[in-house]
């Protein structure tokens, strides 16, 4: 039976919501925390700096990625090299591509070079992360992060996928590879299958692993049960005269 303790892959959360952020931080299951743009706007965040640091001083002892916003990538360098001021365990995160569909290689190969901890996202590609590996410095800690959750939503198997970025990687020692966007407590375990470092995992799934390793005939009678009472609440009838 699937267990919660037999997984090597280090859990994430995926969030922009500090008090969230907080509580989860007291699960030692939890290992670090994953940030972006479009979490921090539906989170209500309005100062991007001060939320950051709150964050960092509030879980200090934790993995925090935070990303660059900037679309020109001299902008975007600038910001990353701001964020990376913000913690020692803080990495700034830097898309694959700008907007415009212009790959950040040559930044991120400047941002390595300086060792400065990076996280590539929004990978979807085998060719992207070879593109990534091939201009980051060894010695400099990066975490590549490819959208296996996404990848799975355009009805393509992710786990190959993985295990091919898994191979690129192989000779980059400080780097690790993250399953990103996962929508179910499975991917946990199809992560830790591929060989992924990292998975980031939202709230909504965080808050289901309490049922890894249920009794299936027992979770169907509970599932039953739930449908009896809903109906009952609801007051529900069928006439059958």
């Amino acid at each position: 039976m699937a267990s919660i303790n037999d997984l090597k892959v280090k859990v994430f959360a995926d969030g922009a919501d500090l008090d969230s952020m907080v509580e989860f931080s007291k699960n030692p299951l939890i290992q670090g925390f994953t940030t972006n743009p479009s979490l921090m706007h539906a989170a209500g965040v309005r100062d991007y700096p001060a939320f950051a640091r709150e964050v960092v001083q509030a879980i200090p002892d934790r993995h925090i990625s935070f990303e660059v916003f900037a679309d020109e990538f001299s902008e975007m360098e600038a910001q990353a090299r701001v964020i990376s001021t913000w913690g020692e365990k803080v990495y700034a995160k830097i898309p694959v591509t700008n907007s415009k569909a212009k790959s950040s290689c040559d930044i991120i190969r400047k941002l390595s070079k300086d060792a400065i901890k990076l996280n590539i996202t929004a990978i979807f590609t085998r060719e992207q992360v070879e593109a990534v590996a091939a201009v980051l410095s060894p010695e400099t800690p990066a975490v590549i992060s490819v959208f296996a959750g996404r990848i799975a939503d355009a009805g393509i198997d992710p786990m190959p996928v993985m295990r091919d970025c898994k191979d690129i990687l192989s000779s980059l020692p400080a780097a690790e590879l993250l399953w990103a966007s996962s929508r179910e407590v499975y991917n946990l375990f199809q992560a830790d299958q591929t060989g992924c470092d990292i998975i980031t995992v939202a709230s909504d799934v965080l808050g289901k692993l309490a049922t890894i390793g249920r009794d299936l005939s027992q979770y169907s009678l509970e599932t039953v049960q739930a449908f009896c009472r809903d109906a009952e609440n609801a007051g529900f009838s069928i006439p059958t005269d």
